[in-house]
């Protein structure tokens, strides 16, 4: 019992001290059967506590790591406190909160254990505040804080409203389906399907049918019409990635989709109108395949109404802490894991490193950790073999800078890169006056390659 300098505290004291904290707080017995429950634990749970007391506490918290490692039980069994261990409980109605957690053992006055104590806080409203932050710097599954990127997101609503052909431009991971996802979630044909086809992945014989489909006695074995991709994307979008793969006699058929509206199936006497959204991508820049005369001028000038240039992620290192954050979320949802974080050191190694396979491999190197990982926080050790044999693209030492100077160093080091090192643009760009920028030049060691 607590008790003060002059008298004694009554449980009613208690009860009313406890039901006053803003932290859910319930008591066990050594059979981890629920006999005290506060008010926040009512509020949080949604549970009365006539109904909670008498319970299993893991019948009434159903936390996500009540079977396998419930902290209070080895709080219980090992006499050591747990302190601030962050988990997923499930409410009443099905929502799981994130919550902090912290037991240690209860004993009476002559020293014996007859229970454990429990404390939880609701960390839901810290969640949402992150939510609304990160909010500003996403659209879709697309996360980013670039200055290029968020100049996509500004008109990337107009590219929606309008049926334009777009044509996508990006290296390899850097999201070119997610942004053509966006656009089509974005516009008027929103409610109709997306199509995502890689024209890479067929040879031309496959790819005609594919695209296009083909009727009954078309060839030997087709013995029954089959629609194709563009008219499975009636009246939605369909998705044209790595058309730069396209044969010269499949550009001239696609050509005719744009410039007609219309295609032909295999075996077909008579046209099908199209009524999709042609939205293409490619990792490589089509006018310059036009000048090598690999692909066709009139198919490019067609695709090249619209065109968004994304740039691969060492142009953007910057957003290496968004998506770092946002993967681990993705991760700890799909495996029912709670990993908090990275450390300072893979933070500095991801930063700098040059990340040849973009916001791709950067996920990749995020879920092998995960795999890895058995700790509450990614370190060097958890990251791929591979990874850690490579030099990282860095001329400074990684010690003498934080993860936030190396976000700064990086930021600036792109602005340069994109401006020809032209200091004047440069620090228009960045919105910071000249002299400040010759400072950051020489503080961060930054030279012209």
């Amino acid at each position: 019992m607590i008790q003060t300098a002059k008298h004694p505290l009554t449980p009613l004291h208690t009860d009313i001290i406890l039901d006053s904290i803003a932290d859910g707080v319930f008591t066990v017995d050594e059979h981890m059967k629920i006999t005290y429950f506060n008010r926040a634990a009512e509020r949080i749970t949604r549970i009365p506590r006539e109904k909670a007391i008498g319970q299993y506490c893991f019948d009434v918290l159903r936390a996500n790591i009540c079977e396998k490692s419930c902290p209070l039980r080895c709080s219980l069994q090992s006499n050591a406190a747990v302190v601030d261990r962050r988990v997923n409980i499930l409410r009443i109605d099905g929502k799981q909160i994130p919550v902090t957690i912290s037991t240690s053992v209860l004993r009476d006055e002559t020293g014996k254990k007859i229970g454990g104590v429990e404390t939880f806080r609701d960390l839901s409203p810290l969640e949402e505040l992150k939510k609304e932050i990160k909010c500003a710097y996403t659209l879709d599954d697309i996360i980013s804080k670039n200055h290029r990127i968020q100049g996509i997101f500004d008109i990337l609503p107009n590219i929606a409203e309008s049926e334009s052909t777009v044509l996508i431009q990006g290296p390899s991971g850097s999201g070119k389906e997610l942004f053509s996802r966006a656009i089509h979630n974005a516009s008027l044909r929103a409610t109709g399907p997306f199509i995502a086809v890689n024209c890479g992945a067929l040879p031309d014989t496959l790819l005609e049918s594919e695209l296009f489909g083909y009727v009954k006695g078309a060839f030997t074995d087709a013995k029954k019409d089959k629609p194709g991709r563009f008219a499975l994307a009636k009246g939605g979008s369909i998705f044209l990635d790595e058309i730069e793969s396209l044969s010269l006699a499949m550009q001239v058929k696609l050509l005719r989709v744009l410039q007609e509206k219309e295609f032909e199936p295999l075996g077909a006497i008579v046209p099908v109108k199209a009524d999709a959204r042609v939205i293409a991508a490619s990792k490589e820049d089509l006018s310059v395949l036009v000048e090598k005369g690999t692909f066709r001028d009139d198919l490019f000038f067609r695709l090249n109404v619209v065109k968004l240039i994304l740039p691969p992620l060492q142009e953007r290192r910057e957003d290496i802490p968004l998506l770092v954050d946002h993967f681990i979320e993705k991760f700890n949802s799909k495996m029912t894991r709670m990993i908090s974080g990275i450390s300072s050191q893979v933070l500095q190694l991801l930063i700098t490193y040059d990340f040849p396979g973009n916001v791709r491999e950067l996920e990749n190197i995020i879920e092998h950790a995960f795999v890895m990982c058995r700790e509450d926080e990614i370190q060097l050790h958890h990251l791929p073999l591979e990874l850690l044999g490579k030099t990282v693209h860095s001329d400074y030492p990684l010690a003498q800078l934080s993860p936030l100077q190396e976000a700064e160093r990086a930021k600036i080091l792109d602005a340069l890169t994109e401006h020809q090192w032209n200091k004047i643009e440069t620090a228009r760009n960045l919105g910071v006056h000249r002299a400040t920028l010759y400072r950051k030049i020489k503080k961060f060691a930054l030279e012209k390659r």
